[in-house]
């Protein structure tokens, strides 16, 4: 079980309060820790902290990701959290999935009519601050979510930090 990170009074906080003060912690955990999906609590976060755009932006949204060169891609469920760095490939549409190959080991295929909400987020994670492309599905849970990459002295790498903000502004 993961280790949420918030103070024990936090739970009896109402969600919105305990993410105005601490906006940091796995989202999973303080999601399961109040009862609710992960996309309520990507709601609850500060407006700051947050953008929501419709799941329609996917194409376009990913379009521009495969550009910013080496990101992390990460898939997040109770059972598994799977990261792995590298470009992303451009995709396309084929027998029902939004399907993504090419010379990088983040390949698959993305059931893209699931996809409900993307949400930028920008938080503290860990103490430390993190911009994310986080897609939800209808159950408000995440399908996949795409991190702003790190150097080897773990800071965000600035070009992608401004590509990340510009993507944002521009939807």
């Amino acid at each position: 079980m993961g280790t949420a990170i918030h103070q024990r009074e936090d739970v009896f906080m109402p969600l919105g309060q305990r993410l105005a003060a601490n906006a940091d912690g796995v989202l999973e955990d303080i999601a399961r820790t109040y009862c609710v999906s992960t996309l309520d609590v990507v709601h609850a976060l500060p407006e700051e902290n947050r953008k929501i755009v419709m799941g329609d932006q996917l194409e376009a949204i990913l379009d521009a990701v495969a550009d910013w060169g080496p990101i992390l891609f990460i898939v997040h469920t109770s059972d598994l959290v799977l990261e792995c760095e590298g470009p992303l490939p451009r995709g396309s549409y084929g027998r029902g999935y939004f399907n993504i190959h090419g010379e990088s080991p983040i390949g698959g295929h993305i059931r893209a009519s699931r996809c409900r909400e993307i949400a930028f987020v920008s938080r503290p994670f860990m103490g430390r601050q993190s911009h994310s492309i986080q897609f939800f599905n209808f159950d408000g849970d995440a399908m996949f979510k795409i991190f702003v990459r790190r150097d080897e002295t773990r800071n965000l790498v600035a070009d992608q930090v401004a590509r990340f903000e510009a993507l944002k502004a521009s939807l």
